[in-house]
């Protein structure tokens, strides 16, 4: 099976080139590239872009559990229509994956029903509650690529340690989430003038960069692989950067939300923008964007949760946190584009290039003889997005009604087209 993509823009972040080419795919690899006209006539792309798949980094997918939110299939087309071209999902389930047997379970529903690759992380903790360390060796060997407990953070730092330490022998990446829980225990918004005049509990920005300290400190004693899931305060960013200057094995990820919205989006108690940690104010997010572009924060990701209607048309104070964000990825992320503040080959770095680095997966690329993991987009098309429109089982977005900008045109996974037209 051969496909030739010709008059396409060629988007490629580990080259840092945003060139006017063509791409060739024989069977499921890239097979040759080149710039300008191809040697032979093929599929005109009309001067769309074309950059390597997604990796999105804390997709949580329903299965076990509550697959009334979302399923490995509908995760699975959303993911497609989005340009994620790899999911790798969280542990955070019903009951949680802790296990070899949950974890092959997982694994066999999404070979069976998603469209697009799925690389599942286990719990780090027996059912995520902080106090017993799970078969680290035993997950890694049924296909786990990285050890979280997701937001539940364990606040026991004896068991952190001994957990990373065990990670560390075995090479296992531990990804976590830098907060203090007590502190950031029932919050709902960040502290400010704002949570004051609205009434809500809120965190301070230091709660992070307390979690974040921690945990540096940890990395420091035992050696072990980190990633911090998301980074969202400009309080954080001297720790994760001292962290780097001094050789430690950390990398940082952000969520979309946290890049394009901020505290104020709030407005009156709309729970769709009530997201885990909560927006930031407007210098933080400046200061994420800055951060990504530099190359301090390493991946953005969707951070794809999916909550019901039941669960969000609550008082804010009680409403579910979390948002869908599998197909609003890329047109929110181009915003950044659009803003001046990223290129796109910056962009497809974080969205692709790092995490797929991160995780040790050969895609992410536009190298000849690297799996044909591709999106097709056109980062110029209008459209106001409707959420009803989406094909997660859950709606929960705050994208709701916005003017966005930004269209796949096709998805293609292992060089089968996964979405588009045949």
């Amino acid at each position: 099976m051969s496909t030739l993509l010709t008059n396409v823009r060629l988007i490629d972040p580990e080259t840092g080139t945003d060139t006017l080419g063509w791409l060739r795919i024989e069977d499921s690899l890239i097979a040759a590239t080149g710039s300008g006209k191809a040697p032979v006539s093929g599929i005109d792309c009309h001067g769309h872009c074309l950059a390597p798949g997604i990796v999105d980094i804390g997709v949580k997918v329903c299965e076990p559990g509550e697959r009334h939110k979302e399923s490995f299939r509908s995760a699975g087309l959303a993911a497609a229509a989005g340009g994620v071209t790899t999911m790798v999902t969280r542990p955070d389930t019903l009951p949680a994956i802790d296990t070899p047997e949950t974890l092959e379970f997982v694994t066999r529903r999404a070979r069976e029903a998603s469209p697009v690759r799925i690389k599942p992380m286990a719990a780090l903790t027996k059912g995520r509650a902080g106090r017993e360390m799970v078969e680290i060796g035993f997950l890694l060997d049924a296909g786990a690529v990285a050890f979280t407990d997701g937001d539940h953070v364990i606040s026991n730092t004896k068991v952190l340690s001994r957990c990373m330490t065990y990670a560390r022998s075995l090479g296992a990446l531990v990804i976590a989430h830098p907060q203090d829980p007590g502190l950031s225990d029932g919050a709902a918004v960040t502290s400010g003038m704002f949570a004051s005049l609205r009434g809500l509990p809120a965190v301070s920005p230091m709660a992070e960069r307390m979690g974040l300290d921690r945990d540096m400190a940890l990395v420091e004693m035992t050696g072990v692989k980190y990633h911090a899931d998301q980074i969202t305060t400009a309080r954080a960013l001297p720790a994760l950067e001292r962290a780097k200057r001094n050789g430690l094995d950390v990398t940082a990820g952000v969520s979309i939300h946290h890049l394009t919205l901020n505290a104020l989006d709030v407005g009156d108690y709309r729970t769709f923008f009530k997201v885990k940690p909560p927006l930031r104010s407007e210098e933080d997010r400046l200061a994420m964007v800055q951060a990504v572009a530099s190359g301090l924060i390493d991946i953005i990701s969707s951070m794809h949760t999916p909550q019901d209607e039941e669960s969000k048309r609550l008082p804010f104070e009680e409403a579910a946190s979390g948002a869908v964000a599998l197909e609003t990825l890329l047109p929110a992320a181009l915003r950044l584009v659009h803003s001046g503040d990223l290129t796109l080959p910056q962009l497809w770095r974080a969205l692709s290039l790092n995490p797929a680095r991160r995780l040790g997966l050969e895609t992410g690329r536009l190298a000849i003889g690297t799996p044909a993991d591709l999106v097709l987009f056109d980062p110029d098309a209008p459209f106001v997005l409707d959420r009803f429109a989406l094909r997660s089982k859950s709606k929960n977005t705050p994208f709701d009604g916005a003017r966005m900008q930004g269209k796949v045109i096709g998805t293609w996974v292992g060089g089968k087209k996964v979405f588009g037209e045949a």
